[in-house]
């Protein structure tokens, strides 16, 4: 009595060395470029089809496996090593920026010290001048009877400058002093130029050493130009103090 196997029923599968996991790895793997591998003579050679009545399954060898591990390890250690890269250039510019703050700031609170400096600095009011009648020199061509201030020599027409910073307090003809300046500093003392041919300044300016203020001249009770400057604790005439000691207690030797 002859039996016959229904087609397909009861028919032993072929030798499978991966099953449906693999199978799902390599559709998943055809999106990374991984399906060139599996189209080559190592695959063909190693694969198989198992026809099962429902869906195709290939399987693949253990060296295509693999192959296919390490094509993804060193994808991912190239991602790696990029994102470190990428870290690293983000903190390089990180600590360049900082750096470059710290020398902009550095450089700015250099230039603020050395303007505080320049305002708070004295000056000669002549350039290159010296003096040619001293302090409390007597005689009668002064009405107090002796000399308020000191005469530097000047040639008519030589600039003359304010010795520190401060407030214009008085700019014009000054009687006796023909055309005077006179500045409030900013330590609260006064200086006072006069005999000046013209003044550069107008009431309420404030003023920095060394700049020019005027020129020199021989207005005014005088013999001749020069410039007659004096140091006082007001703006008013009488309260003259001596300006050699003056000058030098602010670092101008004369």
């Amino acid at each position: 009595m002859a039996f016959i196997c229904g087609t397909g029923k009861h028919r032993r599968p072929g030798r499978v060395k991966r099953t449906t996991t693999n199978a799902v790895g390599v559709a998943a793997l055809t999106t990374t470029g991984v399906i060139g591998t599996l189209a080559s003579p190592a695959l063909a050679a190693d694969t198989s089809v198992e026809q099962t009545g429902l869906i195709p399954v290939i399987t693949i060898g253990d060296s295509v496996a693999e192959q296919i591990d390490a094509q993804a390890a060193a994808q991912q250690q190239a991602a790696d090593e990029a994102a470190a890269e990428k870290k690293a250039e983000e903190a390089t510019r990180k600590r360049a920026a900082e750096k470059a703050k710290k020398e902009r700031e550095a450089k700015e609170r250099a230039a603020r010290e050395a303007e505080r400096k320049r305002l708070n600095s004295f000056v000669p009011p002549i350039t290159g001048s010296y003096i040619s009648t001293g302090y409390k020199a007597g005689g009668s061509l002064w009405s107090s009877g002796s000399h308020t201030g000191v005469d530097f020599h000047a040639a008519s027409g030589t600039t003359v400058h304010a010795v520190g910073s401060g407030t214009v307090v008085t700019a014009g003809w000054g009687g006796a002093y023909g055309n005077q300046v006179v500045i409030k500093m900013h330590d609260g003392t006064y200086t006072m130029y006069g005999h000046l041919s013209s003044v550069g300044v107008s009431v309420g300016q404030t003023v920095t050493p060394g700049q020019r203020i005027g020129v020199s001249g021989a207005t005014g009770n005088t013999t001749g130009p020069h410039l007659h400057f004096e140091a006082r604790t007001t703006s008013e005439y009488g309260s003259d103090i001596d300006p050699v000691a003056y000058l030098r207690s602010h670092g101008v030797n004369v």
